[in-house]
Formats: C-alpha cells, structure tokens, sequence
C-alpha cells in the first residue's frame, strides 16, 4: 500500500501539470480583455492602458505569461486579482472553508439519507415504500438543482420564513451555531438531492445482488435477526463499491457549489469564481480552479486508498 500511495502522488505531478495548462489555454481563449472598461472610459489615457497591461503582464507573449505564472505558483504564489489587487490565494483561503463546509454537509446528508432509504427499498421490495421511493429518486435526478434550489427560497424562506433566503450568517450579527445551521440547511439539500437520489438507487441495487448471496441465506439459517443479517452481513459487502462512486461524487460536489454558492449567496470558491468569470479577473480564474482540482484529485485518491483499506483483497499492483 506504501509504494501504491507513493505511485499515486507522483503520478499527481504530470495531471495538475496538464490541468494548468488546459486551464491557462482555456481562460486566456476567452473573448474580452481584463482591461475592457479602462479602454472603454473616456477618461482613459492610452498609456495609463498599457501601464495596468504591464503591470499584469498582459503585454507579454501567452507561453511566457504560463511560465511565469506556473513558476510563481510552484512557489504558492497564485498572483494578484485584475480586479481588487489582492493575491488570489488569500481569497481562496478565506472562501475555502464555506465551500468545505457546504460540500462536507451535502456529502453527510447524501449518506444520512440514500443508505437507510437503500436498505430498507431492498428489504422490502415491491412495497408501497419502495415506490414511493423509486418515484422520488427518479424526481432527485431529474431536476435541476438551480430550479430546486430557486423553490426552496421561494416556499421555505419567502412564505414560510423558516430559513434566510441565503448567506451564512445573520447581518443582525447572531452568527452561532444554530444561525449557521439555518443558513446551511437549504444549501447543502440542493446540493445533495442528486447524490441522494443516485445513491439511494445504486445502494438498493447492491443490496438486492447481496442478499440474493448464499452466506446471507447461510446466515438468516443460522437463526441470526433479521436486523443482524441486513446490517453485519450484507450491508457491509453492499457498500464497498460505493467507495469509488463516492469518490467519483466529489467533482459533482465541487462542480454543484458553483450554481449553488451563487443561488445562496454563499460566500465560497464557487460563488468566488462565477464573480471572477463575471468580471474577466482571470487570474482568480485559474487559482479557484487548480485549488478545486487539487481538492478533487485528493478525494479520489483518498477513496482509492480507503477502497484498498476496506478489503483486504484488493492488491494494488
């Protein structure tokens, strides 16, 4: 397992290496130009023009731009916004820890969720409860998240008044833990409601193959509870393959949080981007996005890992 990890974060190196320059290629291709609104105000000099060209380097040829970007970014330097000026990373860092939180909480609700409504569609299949649950499922992958996330203010926070409508703590300044939770309940739902639904039906799907297996009637023969055979026995097989679709769910999350932070007003990376793609920042651009696919390689090489550690059989050659 030693030498597999080591295999797997230096094969890290030539992938984010590929990503910064898919990246760079990609946000530089965009039409516009950073500097738009100076060249646009009358006010403006021509040389004051070339001066903020030069300050941001945009005066130089695009393959030296790259370089010296993905110099100063080996060196944790991810330049400065076009925009505020400010270094991008420590936008990033300050905005980092809500996008956590929000994708942490859609990962725990997905799971809290999908697993007991999975077993128990298994269980008892065919039932009124596992139609009511294939019916919902099928509704959870088929909306939009936008649209859903859009319904939720519109019942839960305009009529009701139940939630804020969005941000992650009250402008009254009572920003405690139950205020955060209220910000955070309707964020995380959307964001989760896909996974919740796909999970539930891979989980009931896994269940109904394993307890169709000879050691689960081996072990209902044996006299153990029905509760002991569902949970110990089959369960426990049943949910080893969702290590990987797990760690496959990450870039939904990650890409989810974009629409969302911005729905929600939420105060992350992905609401941090839309801003910065908005307004041509381009370097914001690329610091969000390599810090997410950092974040997204991580994952599934943590659920390679974990998927290695669960069962023993697996051998990483």
């Amino acid at each position: 397992m030693g030498n597999y990890l080591i295999r797997r974060l230096l094969g890290i190196i030539p992938l984010l290496l590929g990503i910064t320059v898919l990246v760079f290629l990609l946000v530089n291709a965009v039409p516009g130009n950073p500097v738009g609104e100076y060249i646009l105000n009358p006010g403006t000099r021509p040389e004051d023009v070339e001066r903020i060209k030069r300050s941001l380097g945009l005066d130089q040829p695009l393959y030296k731009r790259y370089f010296t970007w993905l110099g100063n970014v080996v060196q944790g330097d991810l330049g400065r916004s076009m925009k505020t000026f400010t270094p991008v990373l420590d936008d990033i860092l300050a905005r980092l820890p809500n996008t956590l939180k929000l994708t942490v909480a859609a990962f725990v609700l997905a799971l809290l969720f999908s697993i007991p409504v999975g077993v128990y569609s298994a269980v008892r299949r065919n039932s009124w409860f596992d139609n009511i649950a294939t019916v919902v499922s099928v509704a959870g992958v088929s909306i939009p998240r936008f649209w859903f996330g859009l319904i939720l203010i519109l019942v839960f926070a305009v009529r009701l008044g139940w939630f804020p409508s969005g941000g992650v703590a009250s402008i009254r300044g009572d920003s405690g833990v139950i205020d955060q939770l209220k910000h955070l309940i309707m964020p995380a739902i959307t964001l989760a409601i896909a996974e919740m639904a796909g999970w539930t039906r891979y989980i009931r799907g896994q269940m109904l193959e394993v307890i169709r297996q000879d050691y689960i009637r081996t072990a209902a023969a044996k006299g153990l509870r029905e509760r002991v055979v569902i949970f110990r026995h089959a369960l426990r097989n049943a949910l080893l393959p969702l290590v990987t679709l797990f760690g496959l769910a990450i870039p939904e999350f990650f890409s989810g949080a974009l629409i969302i932070e911005t729905i929600f007003s939420w105060p992350g990376i992905g609401r941090l981007t839309f801003d910065a793609a908005v307004s041509r920042d381009y370097t914001t651009i690329m610091g969000t996005v390599l810090i997410s696919s950092i974040l997204v390689i991580l994952g599934n090489l943590l659920a390679d890992v974990s998927y290695g550690l669960l069962d023993p059989r697996v051998k990483q050659g």
